[in-house]
């Protein structure tokens, strides 16, 4: 199946599940910005894609999944943790700061091993609003899926974002991701002692399967400065999860484009997750024939789901996908 189109089946999708549903203004809190250069080794994923994907490229590919809709700002980092990262951050900070829009901001990706007096430097030396750190930059761990928070995100980074009143994009790992003991402990004494920094945890908590974060969020009571995108996440226990316990406010729409742009889909399985890509499929499928749509499509759907069984209205819909990460970053304009 080809990749980087938009599909009949896209285009039914749209119209039957994410039409009715998605309000007019939209933030993405959370996409990618990157060249095919920033990479030793081009993810596989990309290869067939945009060779550069700026703002102009996102704000274009978007319309896909958001259409006629006003996408008014974003979120944006880049992507090559393992590889040319200072030139993806350079990039990133030169889309943002020649943006039109006020409401583009930059995130730096940063490795561990990196100075806190470097990452002053260059937050305010190129206008960035946060960090991003990533576990296959974590130290002294060959299976980085299985890393604690602080191999790739130590504490005096921390104290930075404190200091600055900067956002962190964190994508834990772990087998068990916020069910994990050590993961709660971690984000709870973090929160605790820099109250300045927010804490924006990717992928609802990474909810890719639902229970973990059901199971977790729990630990996080009392957090003000936690939050959750909902980048890539396509069931909708863990968004419920959070709406349930810690109020609709604390989450805030995200693509994770380009992966917004890959057909196929994150399922959970048993106590685990398993990504199912077109690519993979044998579509004749038993009594049907599949169509899979683009992850994005599917992400949105699953935010539907919870946004109708936790009876959400409007106004509450609308606080997800655009005021509460506005109201979030409004203070960097």
């Amino acid at each position: 199946m080809a990749r980087w189109t938009l599909t009949q089946a896209d285009r039914d999708f749209i119209t039957r599940d994410i039409e009715p549903f998605l309000p007019d203004r939209i933030f993405d809190a959370h996409a990618h910005l990157f060249c095919h250069a920033h990479f030793d080794r081009l993810p596989a994923t990309y290869v067939d894609g945009p060779a550069r994907l700026d703002l102009n490229t996102y704000y274009e590919l978007i319309d896909w999944i958001h259409p006629g809709r006003r996408t008014l700002g974003g979120l944006f980092f880049g992507l090559a943790f393992n590889g040319d990262r200072d030139g993806n951050n350079r990039f990133v900070a030169e889309e943002i700061q020649k943006s039109p829009r006020e409401n583009d901001f930059g995130q730096m990706i940063i490795a561990p091993e990196m100075p806190a007096e470097a990452i002053v430097q260059t937050v305010q030396a190129q206008g960035f609003v946060g960090l991003k750190p990533y576990h296959t930059m974590a130290q002294n761990h060959e299976r980085t899926w299985e890393a604690p928070i602080e191999a790739y995100l130590p504490e005096e980074q921390v104290a930075v974002a404190g200091e600055l009143g900067l956002a962190i994009t964190l994508h834990m790992v772990r087998e068990r991701a916020l069910a994990d003991p050590l993961n709660q402990s971690t984000i709870r004494r973090y929160c605790e002692r820099y109250p300045d920094m927010t804490l924006i945890l990717a992928h609802a908590g990474r909810g890719f399967n639902p229970w973990h974060t059901i199971e977790g969020i729990a630990s996080l009571r009392g957090l003000d400065n936690v939050f959750f995108d909902t980048s890539a996440v396509t069931e909708a226990g863990a968004f419920e999860a959070i709406i349930d316990l810690l109020g609709h406010e604390r989450l805030l729409y995200g693509s994770d484009f380009p992966v917004s742009h890959v057909r196929g889909r994150c399922v959970a399985i048993g106590d685990s997750f398993h990504w199912i890509y077109a690519d993979e499929l044998t579509l004749a499928e038993k009594h049907t024939e599949l169509q899979p749509v683009l992850v994005g499509l599917e992400s949105l759907r699953a935010m539907r789901l919870a946004c109708w069984r936790m009876r959400l209205n409007a106004r509450q819909i609308e606080d997800i996908f655009f005021n509460n990460a506005y109201q979030l970053f409004k203070q960097h304009t």
